[in-house]
């Protein structure tokens, strides 16, 4: 991870969660699931990046994320409305 990382130019803390206990705290149940908290550590946003899906022609935008990512750093709540995450389901240990 650290020479992809190096690779891609990673400004960005990332975390490789080998026993899968970040995982299981969170409750997450899928990869990607994308989970934005806010200023005081609490969870603003649980969902999708965007709408795009590798079976279909839908470009990847980071718009959901992105809006509820704005919504936060303007002191603001997100949508309530928050399409979960699809993707493969987590194979836990």
């Amino acid at each position: 991870m650290l020479e992809e990382a190096r690779e891609r130019g990673y400004t960005f803390p990332y975390l490789v969660d080998e026993t899968q206990d970040v995982a299981r705290a969170f409750d997450a149940a899928c990869t990607p699931d994308f989970f934005l908290f806010d200023r005081r550590h609490k969870l603003a946003y649980r969902g999708q990046f965007d709408d795009s899906r590798p079976s279909q022609d839908i470009p990847v935008t980071g718009r959901d994320l992105r809006a509820a990512a704005d919504a936060v750093l303007a002191g603001q709540s997100p949508d309530e409305t928050q399409k979960p995450s699809m993707g493969c389901n987590i194979k836990w240990k």
